[in-house]
């Protein structure tokens, strides 16, 4: 089950109480104090844990608790100190106060194992022993232990992907990732049938991958809550790049379905609409080639743009992609089918050489 929101309540462990002792041994009558103090409190920390990608493990969680340390004795013992909390989270978490919405943590290096501290646990008490003095030789209190810090967060999970894919419901997003990644989302031939984003890893060869994020299908007012809304729009926030899809042969107009896509990005996030994107044409299996590159080139001439094979890549014959120089512009336009496999393998390395670029 993919869960990408939780609350659940923090807290650091209580310092052990400290030990109200005397010394007891043969021969001598009066011993003097000799209690030792109490342990500290377990710390909390947050590690990311690359394994995960969702946050159904906290389901019905409500409190997460450190455990206390352990009370002084006596002949100066010391109580053990209480093992730290270790919370692990999805690469992409935000650890965000439920009181005020302030983030104050947000994971997103996938690639640390450095463990964060986030709550201190309570200090352990002072034993009798160190109340001990020339005119208080018998002191008969100890320090309890101090209280451990108590915290109310919000745990908000975004994706984090290099390549995310935007576009109405039912435009071939899910088969696209299914294709390209070992991903395995649903799919059906209806609207909305993917309910819960999905990652995919695609290998461009045996050392080089990059990972694609489906999200489910935006129609219009999806920015005010329509549909699925923002619920999911997140997930494509820290994406370095967009893969807008547009069904060719559906009733939507495509330059209707891109305005529609871009505006509701924009209205999401003014970040989002200057991040670099693509357009990938799919379902053009549904059209002769002809009949395909006459619909592309108007597409393209309706953006203000001109047509420009790419030289990059060999295409399959009469089928072009369109390069763009800003992030105004698409990327690169191209004419894709998941089902016949039309410039299914330009596609994948065309944006794996838009990922390369972008970190030159």
């Amino acid at each position: 089950m993919f869960i990408d929101s939780v609350e659940i309540e923090i807290s650091s462990g209580k310092g052990g109480q400290g030990a109200i002792s005397f010394r007891r041994e043969k021969f001598i009558t009066k011993g003097g104090p000799d209690g030792g103090d109490g342990g500290k409190g377990g710390d909390v920390f947050f590690v990311i844990d690359r394994n995960c990608d969702t946050l159904s493990r906290f389901k019905g969680v409500h409190n997460l608790k450190a455990e206390n340390g352990k009370p002084g004795e006596g002949r100066k013992r010391y109580g053990k100190s209480a093992q730290p909390l270790v919370i692990a989270l999805p690469p992409g978490t935000q650890v965000i106060d439920s009181e005020t919405n302030e983030i104050l943590l947000d994971l997103i290096d996938s690639t640390s194992t450095q463990k964060i501290k986030f709550l201190d646990g309570g200090k352990g008490g002072l034993g009798n022993f160190h109340f001990r003095s020339s005119t208080n030789q018998r002191p008969t209190y100890a320090q309890p232990g101090l209280a451990g810090e108590k915290k109310k967060v919000r745990f908000e999970l975004k994706l984090i992907a290099d390549i995310g894919l935007v576009g109405f419901p039912n435009v071939g997003k899910s088969t696209l990732v299914s294709t390209l990644s070992n991903a395995h989302p649903e799919i059906a031939n209806y609207e909305f049938t993917t309910l819960t984003p999905s990652l995919g890893v695609v290998d461009i060869d045996e050392f080089s991958s990059f990972v694609m994020a489906d999200i489910p299908g935006i129609i219009e007012g999806a920015s005010e809550g329509k549909g699925l809304g923002i619920e999911f729009l997140k997930h494509i926030e820290r994406t370095k790049r967009l893969l807008i899809m547009i069904d060719i042969s559906n009733y939507r107009d495509i330059d209707e379905q891109l305005s529609t896509l871009k505006a509701e990005l924009t209205n999401f996030s003014e970040e989002l609409s200057h991040r670099a994107y693509a357009i990938a044409l799919s379902k053009s299996d549904a059209y002769d080639v002809d009949t395909l590159n006459q619909k592309v080139e108007q597409f393209i001439k309706t953006l203000g743009l001109t047509p420009q094979k790419s030289d990059e890549f060999s295409l399959n014959s009469n089928i072009y992609s369109y390069v763009g120089q800003d992030n105004i512009s698409p990327n690169f336009i191209i004419p894709i089918s998941s089902s016949t496999g039309l410039n299914i393998s330009a596609l994948k390395y065309m944006l794996y050489k838009s990922l390369l670029k972008e970190n030159e």
